[in-house]
C-alpha cells in the first residue's frame, strides 16, 4: 500500500512539471509570434508604380462639337401635273443621273391637250392667211375709192388680230407639250434615290404636289453644328494673352468623330461661322463640307466635329489612362512626391488620340502615376519605375521568401 502511493505521488509529480513546462512554451511562442509580424511588415518593399515626368510640349487645341451630315443638295421629286402613276423607273437605293426617267404618268389627256393646241395653233394660221389677203386686197381698193374707209380699216385690224391669235395658239401648244413633258417625271439632280412615296395606279396631283421621292448627292456632304459664344470667347482670349497660336489666319482645319468613335479619314473645310448669336440656344451655326465618295457619311448621321483652334506650344499632355475619375464627377490623377503617393485634382482640356491636354493642376517636373493603381492611395509609399506603353513594370513587388524554421 504504502508502495502504491509513492508512486502515484511520482507520477502526478512528474505531469505537473511536464504540464508547467508546456505551457511556459505556448506563452514564448504567443509573445514571440507578433514581433516576428512586425519585422516582416517592416521588411515589406514599397509598390511598384509606371511613373513619367511630366515635361512641356506643343499640342493642337481642338474643340469638340456634336453635329449632323446633311447632302448638300437635297431634292424632293414631286408631281407637276395630276394623273395615275404608270409606272416606277428605279430602284430603291440605287445612283441617279440627272435627267434619268423615275416615273411614268398616264400622259393620254395631255397628249390629247397638245393635239388639241396644235389643231388651234393651224386654224389660227389658217385664219391669219385669209385675212392678210383681205386686207391686201382692200389695200389696192381703197386707193381707187372702190370700197369704204370701215371697210379697210376692219380688214387690217382683223389681220392684225389673227397674228395674235398665232401666237396665242403657239402659247397654248408650247404649254401642252410642258405639261405632257411633266409625264416623265426626272431627276432633277445627280445623287442617291430613296424608296418610292406612291405606289403604280397611285392618282397623284399637281395642285398638291404630291411628293414621289427624295434624291440627294453624297458625294459631299454638309456637317452642321454649333458652338457657344462662352467657348468663342475662351478661345478669343487666348490667342490674345498669347497661350494659343492660330493654326491659319482665315481658316481652320475640321475633322470628324463617327459614331463607334474612330476618326473619319477625310479632312474637312470650314465654310463659314455665323456673326449673329441664335437668341433660343445662345449659340452660333458653323457649317462644314467634307468628301464622301464610298458614301459613308448619310444625312442625318449624329457626328463629333472637332474643330482645331490653335496650337499651345507649352501644354501638359498626359495619357488618358492616368487619369482617374471621382464619384462627385471631379478629375485627379496620382504623383509621386517624395517616394509616397499624393492626390491631384486637375482640369482637363482637349482630347488628342489616347492623351489628354491639362488645363490646370500639374506642373512641368512632377512624376505622373501612369500604372499600378491598384494597392496604392495618398501617402502608400511607392518605387517609381520608368512607364512605357508595353511595360509591366507596375506589377505588385514580390514579398520575400520566408526563412524555413529548423524543427
Amino acid at each position: 500500500m504504502t508502495i502504491l502511493f509513492r508512486f502515484m505521488m511520482t507520477k502526478i509529480t512528474f505531469n505537473k512539471g511536464l504540464l508547467v513546462t508546456a505551457l511556459a512554451s505556448i506563452f514564448v511562442l504567443t509573445a514571440c509570434k507578433p514581433s516576428s509580424n512586425n519585422a516582416a511588415a517592416q521588411q515589406r518593399p514599397p509598390m511598384n508604380v509606371a511613373t513619367i515626368t511630366l515635361q512641356p510640349e506643343e499640342a493642337h487645341i481642338y474643340t469638340t462639337l456634336p453635329g449632323r451630315i446633311n447632302a448638300t443638295k437635297d431634292a424632293e421629286v414631286r408631281a407637276r401635273v395630276t394623273g395615275i402613276v404608270q409606272s416606277i423607273n428605279f430602284k430603291q437605293g440605287s445612283t441617279v443621273k440627272e435627267g434619268d426617267l423615275l416615273f411614268k404618268i398616264d400622259p393620254a389627256t395631255y397628249q390629247a391637250a397638245l393635239n388639241q393646241a396644235q389643231a388651234n395653233l393651224n386654224q389660227a394660221r389658217a385664219s391669219a392667211a385669209s385675212a392678210n389677203s383681205l386686207a391686201k386686197r382692200y389695200q389696192e381698193l381703197i386707193k381707187a375709192n372702190a370700197i369704204s374707209r370701215q371697210d379697210y380699216d376692219n380688214a387690217i385690224a382683223s389681220a392684225q388680230q389673227s397674228v395674235a391669235s398665232i401666237e396665242a395658239a403657239k402659247a397654248a401648244v408650247q404649254t401642252a407639250k410642258i405639261n405632257l413633258s411633266y409625264t416623265n417625271v426626272t431627276s432633277p439632280i445627280d445623287g442617291i434615290i430613296g424608296e418610292a412615296l406612291v405606289t403604280e395606279g397611285a392618282l397623284v396631283s399637281a395642285t398638291s404636289a404630291t411628293e414621289l421621292a427624295k434624291v440627294q448627292q453624297l458625294d459631299e456632304v454638309y456637317a452642321d453644328f454649333t458652338q457657344s459664344t462662352n467657348e468663342m470667347t475662351q478661345l478669343r482670349k487666348a490667342f490674345l494673352n498669347g497661350e494659343l497660336e492660330k493654326v491659319d489666319a482665315d481658316a481652320a482645319a475640321v475633322s470628324l468623330i463617327l459614331e463607334d468613335g474612330t476618326e473619319y479619314e477625310q479632312k474637312g473645310k470650314l465654310l463659314f461661322s455665323g456673326v449673329t448669336v441664335d437668341p433660343s440656344t445662345g449659340k452660333v451655326n458653323l457649317r462644314a463640307t467634307f468628301p464622301n465618295a464610298q458614301h459613308l457619311l448619310l444625312p442625318g448621321m449624329y457626328v463629333q466635329v472637332k474643330l482645331e483652334r490653335g496650337i499651345n506650344k507649352n501644354a501638359i499632355v498626359v495619357p488618358t489612362q492616368a487619369i482617374q475619375r471621382k464619384s462627385d464627377g471631379s478629375n485627379m490623377v496620382y504623383v509621386v512626391d517624395g517616394g509616397k503617393v499624393a492626390l491631384k485634382p486637375v482640369t482637363l482640356g482637349s482630347q488628342i488620340g489616347q492623351k489628354t491636354v491639362i488645363s490646370s493642376g500639374l506642373t512641368a517636373g512632377e512624376q505622373l502615376i501612369v500604372e499600378g493603381f491598384t494597392k496604392i492611395g495618398p501617402g502608400v509609399p511607392v518605387k517609381a519605375i520608368p512607364w512605357s506603353k508595353d511595360n509591366k513594370a507596375a506589377q505588385p513587388a514580390t514579398a520575400p521568401a520566408q526563412e524555413k524554421t529548423t524543427k
